[in-house]
C-alpha cells in the first residue's frame, strides 16, 4: 500500500508514512519452533530476515540464548525457557537442547548448512551488542568469556525435520507483548509484596506471643521463689 493513498485528513503525508515505518517495526514477522527435548518443551525463535532480526535485538529477554554460526552468515536464532529456567543457566542447558538449537542454526545458514565440521556459538542475550555503526544484522559482544562453542559435525535431518514440524511463523506486535509482559510482573511482584508482608507480621506476632510467654514464664517463677522463701522462713519460726 502506498502512503499516498492512505488519504488520512489530518496528517501530513511525512507523517503518514512516519506512522507506518514505527508500525512496520513494532509489528514483526517471527518464526517459532518447539524443542521438546526437555520437559517442560522450550520456544525457540528467530526472524524472518536480517531486518527483523534487528528487531528482535530490540525486544528480547535477558534470560534468552542467542545462537548463530560462528563467522558465516546464518539466522539468529534464540532459546527461550519458561518462567525459572527450568533446564539452568545459558552455560548449563542440556546437551540435546543445545544440539536442537545448533542443526536448527546450521539448517539456517546458506553456507554453514552445506559444511561439516562447523562451530556454532551462544550466548546471553544480554551479552550481546550493537552500535550504531554496525551494519544490519550484525552484533558482537560485550564479554567474549560469556561465549560458549559447540561443535556440529554434519546436519541431522531428523532433528531438523522434527523442529520443523513445529513451525509457526506469526506476526508478533514486540511493543504490545512487552507491555503486557511489564504488567504481568508488576502484578506478580505486587502480589510478592503482598505475601512477603503478611508473612513477617504473622512472624512479629509470633515473637510477641512469645516475649508475653517469656515474661509470664518470669513473672511465675518469680513468684515461685518468694513462696519458697516464706516457706523456708516459716520453717525456722
Amino acid at each position: 500500500m502506498k502512503c499516498s493513498n492512505w488519504g488520512l485528513k489530518f496528517l501530513s503525508l511525512r507523517d503518514i508514512c512516519f506512522l507506518w515505518l514505527i508500525f512496520h517495526l513494532i509489528r514483526t514477522m517471527v518464526v517459532f519452533f518447539t524443542s521438546k527435548v526437555v520437559s517442560p518443551p522450550v520456544t525457540i525463535y528467530m526472524g524472518k530476515d536480517k531486518v527483523e532480526n534487528e528487531e528482535l535485538l530490540r525486544y528480547g529477554l535477558p534470560t534468552d540464548v542467542w545462537f548463530h554460526v560462528d563467522k558465516l552468515s546464518s539466522a539468529h536464532v534464540y532459546l527461550r525457557q519458561s518462567d525459572g529456567q527450568p533446564h539452568g543457566e545459558w552455560d548449563k542447558l542440556p546437551a540435546a537442547l543445545v544440539n536442537d538449537l545448533a542443526q536448527l542454526v546450521k539448517a539456517n545458514s546458506i553456507e554453514g548448512n552445506k559444511k561439516d565440521n562447523i562451530t556454532i556459538i551462544y550466548t546471553p542475550f544480554i551479552n550481546l551488542k550493537k552500535t550504531g555503526d554496525m551494519p544490519v544484522g550484525q552484533v558482537s559482544f560485550h564479554s567474549d568469556k560469556k561465549v560458549k562453542r559447540t561443535h556440529v559435525s554434519t546436519r541431522d535431518n531428523a532433528i531438523v525435520n522434527r523442529l520443523n514440524k513445529t513451525k509457526v511463523e506469526k506476526e508478533v506486535d514486540h511493543e504490545a507483548e512487552r507491555q503486557e509482559r511489564l504488567r504481568l510482573e508488576g502484578k506478580k511482584k505486587k502480589a510478592e509484596a503482598i505475601e512477603r508482608a503478611k508473612k513477617e507480621q504473622e512472624q512479629r506476632k509470633a515473637w510477641e506471643e512469645e516475649k508475653q510467654a517469656r515474661s509470664y514464664d518470669n513473672l511465675y517463677s518469680e513468684d515461685a521463689f518468694a513462696e519458697q522463701e516464706q516457706f523456708s522462713d516459716d520453717d525456722f519460726m
